[in-house]
């Protein structure tokens, strides 16, 4: 039996072609879901894109020189490296905030800063050092806030607003960056700059859409167990200046380590930054180990390869591992405090 009805109020019936196109989208959906999964296909993705880097990486140091990458590292000036600490130092910093915007978020008020503070760097450093952050650094996050009183459903929450926050960081830097400098984008991606930069135009009006769509009425997503209220439309707005913020530190950080010659512009090194990252960070290898790095020295082409590797390692140490070894410093003591609190106690 064929259904029939008024169509005026944008109902579709299941004559309608619209009806039809629904029901297929839906049986595709569940055939993937069940069939093929969303892990599989992250698991495969990641394997293709170390097995890209490994190519690459040989294909561009088999003949490196070891001798002028320690000769570089020894000439780079102190000045830069100082420079570097510091807006690396900036980054870490702004990296707490998204944290206490989350908890500000899921209406935790009563957490302090200094608690934000110290999950949001320990989780963010140990993270980015031992992949799959989103595991990892929930771990490390649900140790810190289960002595406030939060549960696994409010530390997810926080992760998820953490994650916005830097997603829609990301999104702002590459879609206004790539929209102004398209051919650093081709760098990576190997596509003609203007497909780069209709594709930032895109991101761009979909950042925009989003933003308009929150700031209209509050929106709530998740499920009847699991339900996150997002930000508004102007907290919207300082979710992207926080993540905009801690992306720019980091590309300055970066900036000043790479080689002075050729001259390259800051939004050009920060786009093709901010793509080498979110690769390694889709490789889910930890620290983007490899995958980061065969990135910036194909996009970096141009600089003398022993130079720029110098540069890569002096960010790695300053970015991934002097913060990790703080944060395994910092947990290792909290832990030994609260053992012998414990203790105490007990007593």
């Amino acid at each position: 039996m064929v259904a029939v009805g008024d169509t005026r109020r944008g109902r579709l019936w299941p004559e309608q072609p619209g009806w039809r196109m629904q029901g297929l989208l839906r049986v595709a959906a569940r055939f993937f879901n069940e069939k093929v999964g969303w892990s599989r296909i992250g698991f495969l993705v990641s394997i293709t894109i170390i097995a890209v880097a490994v190519v690459v990486l040989y294909h561009i140091l088999h003949d490196l020189d070891v001798a002028a990458v320690v000769t570089a590292l020894g000439a780079t000036n102190r000045h830069d490296i100082l420079l570097a600490a510091v807006f690396v130092a900036a980054g870490y910093f702004t990296l707490t905030f998204y944290d206490l915007f989350a908890l500000r978020t899921i209406g935790r008020h009563d957490i302090p800063y200094r608690v934000a503070a110290l999950a949001g760097f320990t989780s963010y450093s140990v993270g980015h050092n031992v992949g799959a952050s989103v595991f990892t650094g929930g771990a490390v996050r649900y140790r810190i806030y289960s002595a406030h009183g939060l549960d696994a459903i409010a530390v997810a929450k926080i992760c998820f607003i953490a994650g916005l926050t830097f997603w829609l960081g990301n999104a702002t830097v590459l879609g206004l960056g790539i929209f102004a400098v398209p051919q650093a984008a081709s760098a990576i991606n190997q596509l003609p700059p203007g497909i780069n930069r209709a594709l930032a135009v895109v991101a761009l009006v979909v950042l925009f859409c989003y933003v308009v769509w929150v700031w209209r009425r509050p929106r709530t997503i998740g499920t009847s167990t699991w339900r996150v209220t997002l930000p508004g439309g102007p907290l919207t707005l300082l979710q992207i200046a926080i993540g905009i913020i801690d992306l720019g530190c980091c590309a300055l950080a970066m900036y000043m380590l790479v080689p002075h010659e050729p001259q390259v512009g800051f939004i050009t090194l920060s786009v093709i930054f901010v793509s080498a990252t979110l690769l390694g960070f889709a490789s889910h290898s930890p620290g983007g180990l490899g995958v980061f790095d065969a990135a910036m020295l194909v996009a970096l082409w141009e600089f003398d390869k022993e130079e720029l590797l110098a540069g890569l390692l002096l960010f790695r140490s300053l970015y991934y591992i002097l913060p990790f070894a703080v944060s395994l410093l910092i947990l290792g003591g909290r832990e030994l405090l609260i053992s012998i609190a414990n203790r105490r106690w007990s007593a």
